[in-house]
């Protein structure tokens, strides 16, 4: 954990909001603020963060102190996560800790861009994967599944239907959807979900912009 191991930037500011967080949990000297990429929003990444023991952090997470504040990275964000700066928010109307990162999802999932190729057999991998064991399933709730793009590993998905705005979403693609195409297509390790969650029925989340 030394500065020189360090791939995130936490500014002053933004660690004194963690910590007095924190401060308020039990076992407060125990815990580390996990940041991880949760999905895409057009051009955007979008995050999750929570607080977790360190004795329950993954062996292969990245782990970082700034001063006081521990920070865990989880190995498939690493890479997309590096140069970001955690910080406050400049919007006086939505106060918060923020993220700024150099890195984006691949261009090739941009709305205005070029389809990209699909018949890759990875890609076809994935489809084959979507199409027999991910959609008949949500299926059943009104909602599909489709496949954006593959690259370097991580499958670019978009959810449609009822999945798209629906509050459950996240938890959809973290424990069956992901968990269906990393098991079924050994290439591919991360699922990141491309959906424009704000325009569904019922949007659950709203994308801060830089």
């Amino acid at each position: 954990m030394s500065e020189d191991s360090r791939i995130l930037t936490v500014t002053d500011a933004a660690r004194d909001k963690v910590l007095s967080i924190i401060s308020g949990e039990a076992g407060e000297d125990e815990l580390a603020l996990v940041l991880a990429i949760g999905g895409a929003r057009d051009t955007e990444f979008t995050y999750t963060m929570h607080m977790t023991p360190l004795d329950l952090l993954e062996d292969t997470d990245h782990v970082e102190r700034h001063g006081d504040l521990i920070v865990a990275i989880p190995q498939a964000s690493v890479a997309n996560l590096t140069g970001a700066t955690l910080g406050m928010s400049k919007n006086l109307l939505k106060p918060g800790l923020s993220i700024e990162n150099p890195n984006s999802p691949s261009p090739t999932i941009a709305l205005d861009g070029p389809a990209p190729d699909l018949s890759s057999p990875v890609a076809e991998q994935v489809s084959h994967v979507i199409q027999t064991a991910i959609n008949p399933s949500v299926a059943g709730h009104g909602g599909q599944v489709e496949l954006v793009a593959v690259e370097d590993g991580i499958a670019y998905v978009r959810l449609g239907g009822a999945c798209q705005g629906c509050g459950m979403a996240n938890v959809t693609l973290s424990q069956g959807i992901e968990s269906a195409i990393v098991n079924g297509v050994p290439d591919v390790h991360k699922v990141i979900d491309v959906t424009d969650h704000a325009s569904g029925e019922n949007p659950y989340y709203e994308q801060s912009k830089k």
